[in-house]
């Protein structure tokens, strides 16, 4: 029957790309990370946002930010256990956003030293192309904002936030902000890198004293001027350092 009503709905791409369907294709880019990523033990995950816009070559502040992410990337994965291989279960595996700048430099540190790593790209006009050091079989393609966000959230043991823009900016708050209201009821440990850049345009203080946050909600959230501080820092507040062990 050439009806499209006969076809399979399986097999019927009008049917599956339509504006009906568009709950099961979010289920349907939930469930097919989650099975990569169980496929490959990944239990818990150190997630590294930042700009995408830097560059080991560019500018030398973008140039020591960049390298101080891959540097992160490398003591993460040395020291945090995504190493581990035969039915062991993966902790602390680097995760970013897939693409170029600091998400590249990340996950370029864990393949360093020979661990997997995360990449969750979107589709975008720009700037989103996956990189090259992300583990290829955990790099993923989103056509939906929240569903990468909450992948990127919902297994991560700690954060690691580089310089960025607006995309930074919205990853971090978010983060904040189901720490702060408790959706993420686990501590979360919340490091951002390079304290001058951050406290020159972010001040804190402005929102205490207009009562839009409370002083402890500075404890959601650290400094770090380092890559050994941040990881340091990051383990300091729980994250496990499985050469300590």
């Amino acid at each position: 029957m050439a009806s499209p009503a006969y076809k399979l709905a399986a097999l019927d791409k009008d049917f599956l790309l339509g504006d009906s369907m568009r709950g099961a294709r979010f289920m349907l880019e939930y469930q097919k990370a989650e099975e990569h990523l169980r496929a490959w033990g990944v239990r818990s995950t150190l997630v590294v946002f930042g700009s995408a816009r830097f560059r080991p070559d560019g500018p030398e502040r973008h140039a020591n930010w960049y390298n101080a992410a891959r540097k992160f990337g490398e003591l993460a994965a040395k020291h945090g256990g995504s190493l581990f291989t035969e039915g062991k279960m993966r902790d602390n595996v680097i995760a970013t956003g897939g693409g170029p700048g600091i998400m590249e430099a990340a996950n370029r540190g864990a393949h360093d030293v020979g661990a997997p790593s995360v990449g969750f790209n979107i589709t975008l006009p720009f700037e989103q192309e996956p990189n090259a050091y992300s583990t290829p079989d955990l790099t993923f393609n989103f056509h939906y904002f929240n569903m990468r966000k909450l992948h990127l959230a919902m297994r991560a043991n700690g954060l690691a936030v580089f310089p960025g823009g607006f995309g930074t900016m919205d990853e971090l708050f978010e983060l904040l902000t189901l720490r702060q209201t408790l959706k993420i009821d686990q501590p979360v440990p919340i490091v951002l890198y390079d304290e001058a850049f951050w406290k020159s345009f972010l001040n804190m203080e402005t929102l205490i004293e207009a009562g839009t946050i409370s002083p402890d909600d500075l404890n959601l959230f650290s400094y770090a001027n380092s890559p050994e501080e941040a990881w340091e820092t990051l383990v300091a507040r729980g994250v496990l350092d499985i050469c300590e062990q």
